[in-house]
C-alpha cells in the first residue's frame, strides 16, 4: 500500500455481558456513516446515529440492560464498548493524523471538541446544562458516556461549551463535534506511514 492510500480493514467487534448490561457493537472506521443502533435509551440512540453519520463510521449496536433501575449502567457501558472498539480498530495507529478538532453550532449552542489519540486517557468536560433531563435522558449521563469512551479509547478529549442554553442542542453539538474531530484524527496522514510520536508508540 502506498503512503497516500487510505488504510483498510480498520474494524472491531466488541461483546460485553455483565449482570447489568448486554452489549454487542461493531465499528468500521473507514465506513460511510451507516448505522443500526438499538437500545432502550432513545436519546442515546439518536446521539450515536448522528455520531456515526458525522464521523463517517459504520456502527452497529445492540444493547440491553437494567434500565428499570436507571439508564446509567447502559449508557456508561456503551461508552466503554465504543471506546474499546476505536482502540482495537486503530491498532498501532501507524500513519494516522492523530489530532483532531471541530467546532459545531447547533442553533444557539456552540461546542468545540479537541482530541488526541495519545494513548493517555483524559477527559476535560465543561458543558453546562441547566436542566437535569432531556426528555427521559439524565443529562449527567452525557459526561459519564464521554468519560467511559475516552478512558477506553485511550484518548485525550476536551469538550468546551462557548455558548448555549438548550441541553439537547449542547449534547448534540458535543457528539457531532467529537465525531468530526475523530474523523480527522483517525484519517491517514498523506506521506506518512510511521507512528506519529517521537516515542515510537501511542
Amino acid at each position: 500500500m502506498s503512503t497516500d492510500e487510505q488504510p483498510t480493514g480498520r474494524r472491531a467487534e466488541i461483546n460485553r455481558e455483565t449482570t447489568e448490561t448486554q452489549i454487542a457493537l461493531s465499528l468500521d472506521l473507514d465506513g460511510t456513516g451507516r448505522y443500526a443502533v438499538e437500545s432502550p435509551v432513545g436519546f442515546l440512540n439518536h446521539m450515536l446515529e448522528l455520531f456515526a453519520r458525522h464521523g463517517a463510521f459504520d456502527l452497529e449496536l445492540r444493547a440491553a440492560g437494567d434500565t428499570h433501575v436507571d439508564d446509567h449502567h447502559l449508557v456508561e457501558d456503551v461508552g466503554i464498548c465504543l471506546g474499546q472498539a476505536f482502540d482495537q480498530a486503530l491498532g498501532d495507529k501507524a500513519g494516522i493524523t492523530r489530532y483532531g478538532n471541530a467546532t459545531v453550532p447547533m442553533d444557539e449552542a456552540l461546542v468545540t471538541c479537541d482530541l488526541d489519540l495519545s494513548g493517555r486517557p483524559f477527559l476535560a468536560f465543561s458543558l453546562r446544562c441547566e436542566k437535569p433531563k432531556v426528555g427521559a435522558f439524565d443529562v449527567e449521563l452525557c459526561e459519564e458516556f464521554f468519560r467511559a469512551f475516552a478512558m477506553n479509547a485511550r484518548l485525550t478529549l476536551h469538550l468546551r461549551q462557548h455558548s448555549g442554553t438548550n441541553c439537547h442542542h449542547l449534547i448534540e453539538a458535543a457528539f457531532k463535534a467529537t465525531a468530526r474531530a475523530l474523523r480527522v484524527a483517525v484519517s491517514h496522514a498523506p506521506g506518512t506511514s510511521g507512528i506519529p510520536s517521537t516515542k515510537g508508540v501511542l
